[in-house]
């Protein structure tokens, strides 16, 4: 389905699961944490559709074949309608977390990711909403279960870790194009080469904090360990696949974040 395909879908999910699974884990309720499943879902939603939308002429320049607004399988108009819906149920299900917990989904996470695709991604910033929308994540959470409760700085700090990594190995793929459209964010001026080297600190540091901060076991020594072979056979891969292997990576020190 083409609104599907322009959705981001795989990253979104991953997104929304990972998030699911911490809210879970740290008391949120059941009926709390599937709405907040339906908040961060719909924001990703969101947060996809107005990327595509705003990047709509530069991908017809370049032949983007994989982008159904680029292709004309998808109208401008269907998008911008289908952005108004998901966003008023992004709203209500964020804001029947919690004040707390939906001001700050809507304004760091939500709104970091609206601001990268209206201009933020071709500065040297382009980092910065990825950092705030993905460090946002554990307050969130924590907020859903108890309005009065913060996570642990060390969790911010690797969701934000996590989200910086990400976003280089996402552009990365896309390099030439943008160059050629006039995208020139952070990844643009680290350069192909400097790209791999920098996500693999990025995600292995994360990792570290996981494990230096709940009282490390060896399985916590073999996580490292696997984060560590994930890297170095993805990150010099070729389309996605050194981003799915971030997802990879972000998928395991969740794990360790869940169940310490």
């Amino acid at each position: 389905m083409a609104l599907a395909r322009a959705s981001h879908l795989f990253p979104g999910t991953a997104v929304t699961l990972l998030t699911v699974a911490l809210a879970l884990t740290n008391g949120v309720t059941t009926r709390v944490s599937v709405t907040l499943a339906v908040a961060v879902f719909a924001g990703q939603l969101v947060v996809g559709w107005t990327n595509d939308l705003f990047d709509r002429s530069r991908d017809i320049r370049v032949g983007r074949t994989d982008k159904p607004l680029a292709t004309g399988e998808l109208t401008p108009h269907t998008v911008a309608a289908t952005v108004g819906l998901f966003g008023v149920i992004c709203v209500v299900a964020s804001m029947a977390c919690g004040v707390a917990a939906g001001s700050v989904h809507l304004g760091l996470g939500v709104g970091a990711g609206l601001l990268y695709n209206a201009g933020v991604k071709s500065t040297v910033f382009s980092a910065v909403p990825y950092l705030v929308a993905f460090g946002s994540l554990p307050v969130v959470v924590m907020l859903a279960a108890d309005p009065s409760r913060l996570p642990a700085v060390w969790m911010v700090v690797v969701a934000a870790l996590l989200g910086v990594g990400a976003h280089l190995l996402n552009v990365f793929p896309d390099l030439d194009d943008d160059e050629a459209t006039g995208v020139h964010g952070l990844p643009h001026r680290l350069g192909r080469r400097r790209i791999p080297a920098a996500a693999a600190v990025l995600l292995l540091t994360a990792t570290a904090v996981c494990v230096a901060a709940t009282s490390p076991s060896w399985l916590h020594w073999v996580a490292l360990g696997a984060v560590l072979v994930v890297i170095v056979a993805t990150a010099r891969g070729s389309g996605r696949r050194p981003f799915y292997g971030a997802i990879v990576v972000a998928g395991v020190d969740a794990a360790l974040v869940i169940f310490g």
